[in-house]
């Protein structure tokens, strides 16, 4: 990158938190471990579909419907709503993963403003970076709810530039999925893409400028 982003906007859902604790959730109520990350893509797909559609849902109310699909015929330990509210509550419960505190006050530090853009709701980040101790570190918690679209549409970013007062190129999207990165740029964003599982990046998907293993390498990369 020729220059620092000012601006660095962070997806929430599995790039800040860790997710695998859903799992636990899971198991709680009588289901399969394994449902946790199927109901995740699952509920990503429908999010995308009503998106692509024209149309936008909540991601709880989503989430809840993909639930109940993916949940039917499971011999559950409690009623279905009762187990719905147990998966959807643990969301605002999960941790952020170890490198994300050091790495956003490493960002905070060098001058960068920091916002994140979830396709989940501003109220559950609040409650993840607070429990954290780092909710200070961000200027502002931004969901698609305000934008209409879910990422990775193009409204759904240009939210977030409107959000943050600074053209595209002076935003940075960073994220743990291909699929964000990709629309970001599409959209005129500049992006990072954290890769804590070394994996290959899809060939089909627009390449991100910069690659990290974790935002702590992120935030030397960018100072």
């Amino acid at each position: 990158m020729p220059t620092r982003p000012p601006v660095v906007v962070f997806d929430v859902n599995e790039t800040l938190s860790d997710t695998g604790p859903l799992a636990d959730r899971f198991t709680g109520i009588g289901a399969p471990a394994h449902l946790a990350q199927l109901w995740f893509t699952t509920l990503l797909r429908d999010g995308f579909a009503l998106t692509a559609a024209g149309a936008s849902r909540p991601f709880a109310d989503v989430g809840a419907d993909a639930l109940r699909t993916l949940l039917h015929g499971v011999e559950l330990r409690c009623a279905l709503d009762e187990a719905v509210e147990h998966v959807l509550s643990g969301f605002g419960r999960l941790p952020l993963h170890p490198d994300v505190a050091e790495g956003v006050r490493a960002l905070r530090a060098g001058g960068h403003r920091l916002l994140t853009l979830t396709n989940g709701s501003a109220r559950v980040s609040e409650q993840l970076l607070t429990a954290a101790g780092i909710r200070e570190e961000f200027e502002a918690l931004l969901s698609v709810e305000d934008a209409g679209a879910w990422k990775p549409a193009r409204a759904a970013y240009e939210h977030a530039v409107r959000a943050c007062g600074a053209p595209p190129g002076e935003v940075l999207l960073v994220a743990v999925h291909p699929w964000d990165v990709d629309g970001a740029a599409r959209a005129g964003l500049r992006t990072a893409w954290i890769d804590r599982a070394g994996s290959p990046y899809p060939a089909c998907s627009t390449a991100p400028q910069l690659r990290a293993v974790d935002l702590v390498d992120l935030a030397a990369q960018l100072t």
